[in-house]
């Protein structure tokens, strides 16, 4: 029988990717999920995307009985976690939700993983860990620390797993830092989608997409007096698909011989806010207007990856480039 592997926000953008990667790979995903920023519909899809019917459980990770219910029905063999909330500005404004969410939700997941002796968890970081690197491409052994609420749970989710592994014989973590993920699946049926939220949104390709759409007036550009190429940020940009892929290569590893591992997921290569205006506008051949406004609260000038640790452990490397990710992303929004 298949493994049953757990996934926490998995009707979410890089879960949904990643349930349908693990269904190749030979897996029984399961669902688990509150739907706050995902579809209703997500399992539908999944479910004619993978020709097989969609193991799928509603409840919510700050919810010890939920999961407890879960752990309870099913022998479920890892975890894959990602829910958690991820936007830099709200986290500023609710730091409080953002640690209960992130934090209080991951100690449950332990708690009830500990409950039935499930030792093996993949869990979702990000390079919000690297605050701002002294150096680039930034390497798995930099420094560590926070510029945002965000970045302090993903950093604090990090040593809480660390401190459970070293106490717990047989464990095994996987911390994946992924940076900015973008594109989608290359049947359509998938894309990303969050809910609406007081806070304008904070993911510059949905910001592309609503000014290609009219439904944004201009680009807003958070600086442009950064020590980089052309002044504006700069970021390591990595295909949703990619990013799934990692995930399942990372889990074989955990499953083959729990190894813990903590590793960038990204493409080794930077492109400035500019630079990725400029793509768009050649892939889906429209003006993209922008204008320069202020430094965000939480950002930094420069960050992206060094991949070989990735490569050399599991044998990831990212397929898509930038173009792919702006042609497939204009492609299902279009």
């Amino acid at each position: 029988m298949n493994p049953f592997i757990l996934l926490t926000g998995g009707a979410g953008y890089i879960g949904s990717h990643t349930y349908l990667a693990l269904k190749r790979a030979g897996y029984q995903p399961i669902i688990f999920d509150n739907y706050c920023n995902a579809d209703a519909d997500t399992p539908a899809k999944l479910a004619k995307l993978s020709n097989a019917p969609v193991l799928e459980v509603q409840g919510d990770v700050r919810s010890k009985s939920d999961l407890q219910k879960v752990f309870i029905n099913y022998d479920i063999s890892a975890v894959i976690h990602f829910a958690a909330f991820k936007a830099v500005g709200s986290s500023v404004i609710n730091p409080l939700n953002y640690i209960e969410n992130n934090n209080i939700g991951l100690i449950n997941i332990l708690r009830s993983m500990q409950d039935v002796d499930c030792r093996a968890i993949v869990f979702s970081s990000s390079a919000a860990v690297y605050a701002d690197p002294k150096s680039l491409p930034v390497r798995e052994d930099a420094a560590l620390s926070f510029n945002n609420p965000y970045g302090y749970t993903k950093l604090a989710g990090e040593e809480i797993l660390k401190q459970v592994v070293d106490a717990n014989e047989g464990w095994a973590a996987s911390v994946l830092r992924y940076f900015n993920v973008a594109g989608v699946h290359s049947s359509g049926l998938l894309r990303q989608t969050p809910k609406k939220s007081p806070q304008p949104a904070e993911n510059l390709m949905s910001r592309l997409l609503e000014v290609a759409h009219e439904k944004r007036e201009y680009i807003e550009v958070f600086g442009n007096d950064w020590d980089t190429c052309d002044g504006t940020g700069v970021r390591d940009y990595i295909h949703v698909e990619d990013v799934a892929n990692g995930h399942v290569k990372s889990l074989d590893k955990l499953m083959q011989g729990y190894q813990s591992h903590t590793l960038n997921l990204g493409t080794g290569r930077g492109y400035s806010v500019l630079e990725l205006i400029d793509t768009f506008q050649s892939t889906c051949g429209w003006n993209i207007p922008y204008r320069i406004v202020g430094r965000r609260q939480g950002d930094i000038g420069s960050c992206y990856a060094d991949v070989r640790l990735a490569k050399k452990l599991l044998g990831f490397e990212a397929k898509f480039d930038l173009n792919e990710m702006c042609s497939s992303d204009w492609a299902v929004g279009s």
